[in-house]
């Protein structure tokens, strides 16, 4: 069991809203993660809707094309600001928990031919190494132990089912695609099992955004 110590919360005003921020560090690694929360403007007894959202400094900070990171973080705070729950920032994930160095070599093989899966396995990592034992321990500490998750991924469903917190419903969180991340996002639709039927639909139309329905 992981020793998760939380701080102080306070106000982030932003481009979506202002939202409560605390962040929470992990004492094992200090490692340091990011909880974000608004209280919506529906049923203040509604199921939060929460998203687990890992670091990806290229994607969220620099607005690569390459993933669909950055746009699913602006969705999940468009959402959050709306309907009321949490982003929680996971940090230590990038490249699925590969780190950025390793990630950015994976790039290379993918340019080479290799899909996201076959990158990571030529390089000798875990296709996948996220964790999210500490997720669950925070959103435990906050209260939400019953939740709906703001993902495709239902890997992040099980893991957090196994360590005691119910999600009650499964929230699409599909961006249309782009050129540059055609294959990326049906790779994890195709071999990781990620839900993301909407990419047929989106073939002749990769930048019309999607209306997303809870």
């Amino acid at each position: 069991m992981s020793t998760v110590t939380g701080g102080p919360e306070v106000a982030i005003p932003t481009a979506f809203g202002t939202f409560r921020g605390r962040a929470w560090t992990v004492s094992e690694s200090a490692v340091e993660h990011l909880s974000i929360s608004a209280p919506g403007n529906g049923d203040p007894g509604e199921v939060p809707l929460v998203r687990l959202h890992s670091e990806c400094l290229t994607g969220d900070v620099f607005g690569s094309h390459r993933c669909d990171c950055g746009e699913q973080l602006e969705q999940a705070l468009e959402l959050i600001q709306e309907q009321g729950g949490l982003v929680l920032y996971l940090r230590g994930q990038e490249g699925r928990g590969i780190g950025l160095a390793n990630k950015l070599r994976a790039y290379a093989l993918q340019e080479n031919g290799a899909d996201t899966v076959e990158a990571n396995e030529q390089l000798g990592l875990p296709v996948d190494a996220r964790e999210y034992q500490v997720a669950a321990e925070i959103l435990e500490e906050l209260g939400m132990t019953r939740i709906r998750l703001l993902s495709n991924n239902p890997l992040k469903r099980d893991h957090l089912e196994r360590y005691g917190i119910a999600v009650v419903s499964m929230v699409p969180s599909q961006i249309p695609s782009r050129l540059e991340n055609r294959r990326y996002l049906e790779t994890k639709r195709d071999r990781l099992n990620h839900q993301l039927s909407h990419l047929q639909e989106h073939l002749d139309k990769p930048q019309e955004k999607i209306v997303q329905q809870s």
